[in-house]
């Protein structure tokens, strides 16, 4: 067929095939004037694909195997600037540039994110199945007193003073005249213990209050003495020492540094050493008669002055003298036969020593207490029980938790 220009320029008389290759290249076609509509299906192939721009690319792309995906950039969790991975938590002090950071423990498993990056009091939120959370820490302000110790005496024989329970504060004063210990830093949702000591029953050492890392001792017992015999001399050592027997047999019993004092000395006749308190060491006998109880110590933790853990008095064989337990719930020694009966028992929940007995059974120690002091925008549990306690708000901007019996673990929220 014979090919034809007309006048307006139309071309007629080409069919497919009719142009030997190379006659039309790109500079032969106006611009746009080959569209889709003018190409037929498998008219372009991979081998005219090479270099197509990214611009080209437009609209919804089909479906692509993750296989034909090649020459990506390979990344791990540790190669993120807004993600750390570690052997250990993350704490307040990690200070991550923004909230929202990501923390992996891949010891533990445990994972965490910033929910408050404020500087050194970083919180992170255990997002697992763990219950670890980093909050900030909070102060406790606390008074820990151990029981006291029940003192000696038993029928032929003289009793001596019961040693105060131990005493340690962060408040006001603390046991045997050392300075106030520091506060403890803790933090919410964490479980920390708490164990109010009893006091020791006659002729027994007091036990041990506990709070976290906070342990006061109990207090010694007071030996059981006569002439020629010595019964129940062991354990007079504790936070405050039991008082000497007499006939000045045993020694006195030793206090806890930064707990209490020792217990008084004896006399080389029927009169016995008196307790040692938190804040004196114990009174020496006299001819006869029972040294008085060395006094306890004042703390203001709960916003009024308390004594605590006053020592026992020791007993003699003089039936007119009452030989005072000290301040702080010290228990009465007593004289040969006299009708108190040597049973005067050191102050319940102030860790007093008992009072010690001529003739007779001495007094038990009184029970300690634990006291704590922290802000009130906190509340303190006790979910798995075993504790006896209350709170109040006596002190302005605080609560104060008193614990005065059983033992258990406590959490903060």
């Amino acid at each position: 067929m014979p090919i034809v220009i007309d006048g307006d320029g139309t071309v007629t008389g080409i069919s497919v095939g009719g142009l030997p290759d190379g006659i039309v290249d790109a500079g032969t076609l106006a611009t746009n004037s080959v569209d889709s509509a003018e190409l037929i299906d498998g008219a372009i192939d991979n081998s005219h694909m090479a270099a197509m721009a990214a611009s080209k690319l437009t609209g919804a792309l089909p479906a692509i195997s993750g296989a034909n995906l090649t020459n990506l950039p390979a990344q791990t969790l540790t190669g993120l600037t807004d993600t750390t991975v570690s052997t250990s938590d993350p704490a307040i002090t990690t200070n991550p540039s923004a909230t929202g950071h990501l923390w992996v423990n891949k010891t533990s498993g445990e994972c965490y994110v910033c929910s408050d990056a404020t500087t050194n009091s970083n919180v992170w939120k255990n997002i697992g199945e763990g219950t670890d959370q980093v909050p900030p820490p909070f102060t406790v302000d606390y008074l820990v007193i151990a029981g006291g110790g029940g003192a000696g005496g038993q029928s032929g024989n003289y009793g001596s003073g019961g040693g105060g329970g131990g005493m340690r504060s962060s408040v006001t004063s603390t046991g045997g005249g050392t300075s106030n210990e520091t506060a403890l830093s803790l933090f919410a949702g964490t479980n920390y213990t708490v164990t109010v000591g009893g006091g020791g029953a006659a002729q027994a050492k007091g036990s041990n209050s506990v709070f976290s890392t906070i342990t006061s001792i109990g207090g010694g017992r007071g030996p059981t003495t006569a002439s020629g015999s010595s019964v129940y001399s062991s354990d007079i050592d504790g936070g405050s020492g039991g008082g000497d027997g007499s006939y000045n047999q045993e020694g006195q019993g030793s206090g806890t540094a930064g707990q209490g004092y020792d217990g008084g000395a004896g006399y080389a006749g029927a009169g016995t050493g008196g307790g040692g308190g938190a804040g004196q060491v114990g009174g020496t006998a006299g001819n006869a008669a029972g040294g008085l109880g060395g006094n306890g110590a004042a703390n203001s933790i709960t916003g009024s002055s308390v004594t605590y853990a006053g020592g026992g008095g020791g007993s003699g064989w003089d039936a007119t003298a009452s030989n005072n337990g000290g301040d702080g719930g010290g228990g009465n020694g007593y004289g040969h036969n006299q009708s108190q009966a040597g049973d005067s028992a050191g102050g319940t929940n102030l860790g007093g020593g008992g009072g010690g007995g001529s003739n007779k059974a001495g007094g038990a120690g009184g029970s300690g207490v634990v006291i704590l002091k922290y802000p009130d925008t906190k509340t303190v549990a006790n979910s798995g029980g075993g504790l006896t306690f209350t709170t109040s708000t006596s002190v302005s901007n605080y609560k104060i938790t008193t614990f005065t019996a059983g033992t258990g673990n406590i959490s903060w929220s």
